[in-house]
């Protein structure tokens, strides 16, 4: 089945640092995934997302509200 196929492969997530203003939707969304540390830098904590994280992070990166990740590829 064609959602099965999406769902069962990893995804990879980047930030673009220039237009991330750590407004912290995408932590509060998936705080496996995303940090901000103290200095408001956003982090990816993993390379590559989980196939059981992939649909919230694909839902982080369009809840961004200044459309600062992607997925790439």
């Amino acid at each position: 089945m064609g959602g099965h196929d999406r769902e069962a492969a990893a995804v990879r997530v980047e930030v673009d640092p220039d237009s991330c203003e750590a407004n912290g939707v995408c932590a509060g969304l998936v705080p496996g995934v995303f940090e901000l540390d103290d200095d408001d830098q956003l982090h990816i904590l993993v390379a590559d997302v989980p196939p059981r994280l992939a649909d919230e992070v694909r839902h982080a990166v369009r809840s961004c509200p200044k459309t600062a990740l992607r997925l790439p590829g």
